[in-house]
């Protein structure tokens, strides 16, 4: 994984709150160009393992899915998606991010599917980041819905998600 360039790294310092722990590459930007989702490497600089691939940085789509979440949005898309479902996008998940990984790397690595989630669900945000970077989620798409359903107040391609990635 590429060093971020400098703006993209204080962009996304400022967005987090705090410096990325590794390094990352923003895949997914606004019209304006500011940081959506970003890619993590399969491991911090510390050489601790990192399971989510993709991460949200955006705060205003972060505030409203963490709404969701509050509302039981977790329990709720468990219960719409067949558990099956869930635990093949995991599996797919974990199989994309390991052939990130050296082939001749010794050592722990990173687990788990989308955000590191072994069975189930955890974190809305982790699997909208994993759908607007490309990936077929499931739970993305059961997300993107739901902040259709409120676009009254929030409207998630305002003003524009435009994906880095071909």
């Amino acid at each position: 994984m590429p060093l971020p360039a400098v703006d993209d790294e204080d962009l996304v310092a400022r967005l987090l709150g705090r410096r990325p722990l590794g390094r990352f590459e923003v895949v997914v930007r606004r019209a304006d160009g500011s940081p959506v989702v970003i890619e993590n490497g399969p491991f911090l600089d510390s050489g601790r393992p990192m399971p989510t691939r993709f991460w949200l940085a955006d705060r205003a789509l972060n505030r409203v899915i963490g709404r969701l979440e509050a509302e039981h949005g977790v329990k709720r898309a468990e219960a719409e998606l067949a558990p099956e479902v869930i635990a093949a996008l995991h599996r797919r998940h974990a199989d994309q991010r390991d052939a990130l990984m050296p082939p001749d790397h010794e050592g722990p690595r990173p687990t788990g599917g989308v955000g590191g989630t072994r069975q189930g669900l955890k974190c809305l945000h982790a699997h909208y980041a994993n759908y607007l970077a490309g990936d077929d989620d499931p739970v993305g798409r059961w997300v993107h819905a739901r902040l259709s359903e409120w676009s009254a107040a929030f409207d998630p391609a305002e003003p524009g998600i435009c994906s880095d990635r071909a």
